[in-house]
């Protein structure tokens, strides 16, 4: 439906109040990182990609790679001294010195020159107690006498000494600003004493400095013409600082961390042309609040619309700059919102019409746009726009028992970076009780749609919003008609669903035609599709993230040639029907001494009968030459032997076959490589010719549980519950089905070798407790994850969603992810991300069916990658 998909380069559009934990500290190696020479302009301060590449990973662990990267580009778009310019106050050089220059040090890492100002108001108050005299405000302001005067110069110049030198240490090169830099004029000499008006700047003195590689660290201290000092307070001091540079963020650090409402809670962010009424009327809104806002108001209306005001806690410097969410309150001038509820009231129809099509491509989206208007004349509907047309959104009213719908948004990059993308759902969520729409799943800000809405339900690549709705049979209402519809549900009110059938309908392909919720700032996001056998087959040849790198023995010609050692159980009956769709392998050996002579059921490229393969036969046909790859498919501690007649047959050959072993034996051999793609480097199973398979409950609980490893507060523990397919053909309690009838059996209730095989891959311990249930296939994992600080759960899922963004076999839904859903399906479904009341706990669900992508899917992805060809090759994805 939704054409809002735009870049993420909006220096701080907000959703909720949140803070991640984990925040990224500053590299102890800073110096050796940064380049050793000036940086004077944004192309003299990029690093080189090396560094660079080490800064984004880093900085991904506060954010999204997509954000950091966002970010950077745009810091370093602008000259060095028009970054940021952060206000220090006195309690923060006192308690939180060392976060501060841990964060600082990082930006100078990046090559990124804050302009520094600090006061030192709770320092000269004590001094001047100890020295017998009582500070005196008036209106706010300290009273500024001769002595008063000559206590806070001497104070200063030692706070700036002592964070010019902190800085130093961690190999930051600050250059003190102590004198000159602010001209004033005094303020009300009779009134306050010495204390200054800034009339003036020495914006030279910064960039001389930046230009020579040094943080520029400046005091609230300014001199008149004829060279009095006189006294600033460091607010006024960063605000006139922020006049003269103009810079794209004014950073205000707090203890607190941010401005609070009525309930404690803190705001997240204030867009100050749509709400400043608003909020000055609040009765909460008083005293330092009330006088912060209005400052900061009296500087936004001076500074251009892309600069912003953020009041956070020094220890989340990196992410407030780096993540969409941030970490404090952000404060911008935002954009007047314009309404229409009829074509007339627009004044430029053609420009109506252009916004509409904007990057939609073909000639059927501009008569789709044209029968769409004539749609809007027959009905109701209210559009909300900013003066520029950056931003547009079309609400159709609740009528007829159906609820009101989010019609159409598209959002300019522009938009995004001025903040109307929130102030619309500000005025859409004052107008609009409850509201319905929906989002392709692949939308790069679909985490900005989860903070929006109370509730979600995706479909095919699509995703259902909504908020408001707290009727509990009109929401399944809405769900199952999504279900059955998709965004067709919407009807012709959908302009995107329109332009999505006009295209599909048109002449060149729909790729070409429409690009879905684009904008002109959108950048191409690699999806991630359902999966499933029950889904339209797509034999995906060219999606591996590596270019394949060339079959192993390629002087070979023809398909792979394969062999299987235990095609007898069910893991080996998957892998067959894999095999017998894939179009460059082929399965020439099976081998089953159960089975032997009999015909192989399922494989109709060739005729295949089992054999009973001794060690000495694989020995033979390794040297030989005559398998590309070995997949042993046997019960734990068993394929040892088989796995040395390859080792033997090597010898003396210039063939080389790849190894795949299901089995456990080789997962706690650090000369076999692990193979679970979506963890491990790509590059390692490509170069690798025996691969460890992961285990099913394994493979499900490390990719519950990895985007959270850093995080991490105590133990995860897991509690898994398997169909009675995992138990093997051989009969036992665990797969008799009239045992599990009623039942549920748990057993090695400590020391499962998947808790130690979990364990050693994470590098973190977990508990593991299995069970085994009467359905026959699919396993479902309940993870209790302890965390080190508070989070929420759109945090979480947002991390989840960020880390597993293109990977074809995650999929990252908001409810706990069902085993009926996964049952013959080819990925993993990971959801839940329930919190408990403290924050510090989180229940991550995941759900994998173990003879896939537990087993059989996972080893084809193994093969291909070792092979050399695409890593999803012969594995049907939608």
């Amino acid at each position: 439906m939704l054409s809002a998909a735009a870049v993420a380069l909006r220096a701080g559009a907000r959703r909720t109040v949140r803070r991640l934990p984990g925040r990224t500290r500053a590299i102890p190696a800073a110096a050796s990182l940064r380049r050793q020479r000036p940086f004077s302009t944004s192309a003299s301060r990029k690093t080189d990609l090396t560094t660079r590449g080490m800064i984004v990973q880093t900085l991904s662990s506060v954010g999204s790679k997509r954000e950091v990267q966002q970010y950077l580009s745009l810091f370093t778009s602008v000259s060095s001294q028009r970054f940021a310019v952060i206000k220090v106050g006195g309690a923060i050089l006192t308690d939180y010195l060392d976060e501060l220059c841990s964060s600082l040090a990082f930006l100078y890492t990046v090559g990124l020159y804050p302009v520094i100002v600090h006061g030192a108001g709770p320092q000269l108050n004590s001094l001047l107690e100890q020295a017998g005299v009582e500070p005196q405000f008036e209106e706010g302001i300290r009273v500024t006498d001769a002595k008063t005067l000559r206590v806070a110069r001497d104070l200063f110049l030692k706070e700036n000494l002592n964070l010019v030198n902190k800085l130093e240490e961690k190999g930051v090169h600050a250059q003190p600003l102590t004198t000159g830099m602010f001209r004033a004029e005094y303020l009300n000499k009779e009134k306050w004493g010495l204390v200054g008006k800034v009339t003036g700047v020495n914006k030279q003195a910064i960039e001389t400095a930046i230009s020579n590689g040094y943080l520029p660290i400046l005091t609230s201290m300014a001199e008149t013409d004829d060279g009095q000092i006189l006294n600033v307070n460091a607010d006024v001091a960063a605000a006139e600082l922020a006049r003269a540079l103009e810079p794209l963020k004014v950073v205000y650090l707090s203890e607190k961390g941010g401005l609070f409402d009525a309930a404690g809670q803190k705001i997240s962010a204030i867009n100050l042309d749509e709400e400043f009424d608003h909020l000055m009327s609040q009765e909460w809104v008083k005293y330092g609040t009330r006088l912060k806002i209005k400052e900061i108001k009296e500087l936004l209306d001076t500074l251009p619309r892309a600069t912003s005001v953020a009041i956070i806690h020094p220890g989340d410097l990196q992410k407030e700059l780096f993540t969409d969410s941030g970490a404090g309150t952000l404060i911008r001038r935002g954009s007047k919102l314009l309404s229409a509820t009829s074509l007339p009231e627009f004044k430029d129809l053609e420009a109506l019409k252009t916004v509409l099509i904007r990057d939609r491509e073909g000639p059927e989206a501009k008569e789709t746009v044209d029968k769409y208007l004539e749609f809007l004349k027959e009905n109701d509907f209210k559009a909300y726009y900013d003066g520029q047309m950056n931003a547009l959104a079309i609400v159709l009213p609740a009528k007829d028992g159906r609820q009101a719908t989010l019609a159409t948004l598209t959002i300019t990059k522009s938009g995004w970076l001025t903040n109307i993308a929130d102030n619309i759902f500000t005025a859409l969520k004052k107008e609009h009780p409850s509201l319905v729409w929906t989002v392709k799943e692949d939308d790069e800000n679909l985490g900005w749609f989860f903070d929006k809405a109370d509730g979600s339900i995706t479909r095919d690549g699509d995703v259902m919003f909504w908020y408001g709705i707290e009727n509990g049979d009109e929401i399944m209402r809405l769900m199952k008609d999504f279900t059955l519809n998709g965004r067709a549900m919407l009807g012709d009110s959908n302009l995107e669903s329109r332009l999505h059938r006009a295209a599909k309908t048109g002449s060149k392909p729909f790729a070409q035609q429409a690009r879905g919720y684009s904008t002109l700032a959108r950048r191409p996001v690699v999806s991630a599709p359902a999966f499933g056998l029950n889904t339209a087959r797509g034999y995906v040849t060219q999606t591996n993230p590596n270019p394949p790198i060339g079959k192993k023995n390629a002087s070979k010609e023809g398909p792979a040639r394969v062999a299987l050692i235990g095609a007898r159980g069910y893991t080996g009956q998957e892998l067959v029907r894999l095999l017998d769709s894939h179009p460059n392998m082929d399965l020439r050996h099976v081998s089953s001494r159960e089975l032997a002579g009999k015909k192989l059921e399922g494989y109709n490229k060739s005729e295949v009968i089992y054999e009973s393969l001794s060690p000495d036969d694989v020995r033979d046909m390794e040297r030989r030459g005559d398998i590309d790859c070995w997949v042993m498919a046997l019960p734990n501690g068993v394929c040892k032997p088989f796995v040395e007649a390859v080792y033997e047959g090597r010898k003396g050959s210039n063939h080389k076959s790849v190894i795949v072993d299901l089995s456990a034996d080789y997962r706690f051999d650090n000369s076999w490589t692990y193979g679970l793609p979506e963890l491990v480097p790509r590059n390692n199973i490509a170069d690798a010719t025996q691969i460890a398979n992961p285990g099913c409950y394994a493979t499900a609980a490390q990719l519950g549980i990895a985007p959270l490893v850093e995080h991490l507060g105590g133990m995860p523990h897991i509690f898994g519950v398997s169909g009675y397919s995992g138990a093997g053909t051989k009969p036992s309690p665990k797969n008799d089905v009239e045992n599990l009838t009623n039942n549920l059996i748990p057993y090695s209730l400590t020391g499962h070798i998947h808790e130690r095989e979990v364990s050693s891959q994470l590098g973190a311990q977990v508990a593991f407790v299995p069970h085994v249930a009467v359905w026959f296939r699919g396993i479902h994992h309940t993870i209790s994850i302890p965390l080190k600080q508070s989070m929420t759960s759109r945090d979480i899922r947002q991390i989840y969603q960020d880390r597993y963004a293109g990977e074809k076999l995650v999929k990252v839904v908001g409810e706990a992810p069902l085993v009926k859903n996964i049952s013959g399906k080819h990925g993993v479904e990971i959801g839940g991300f329930e919190v408990d009341k403290t924050g510090k706990r989180v229940v991550v669900c995941a759900t994998i069916d173990n003879l896939l992508k537990g087993a059989a899917t996972q080893c084809l992805q193994n093969m291909n990658l070792a092979l050399g060809y695409a890593e999803y090759e012969g594995i049907p994805i939608m």
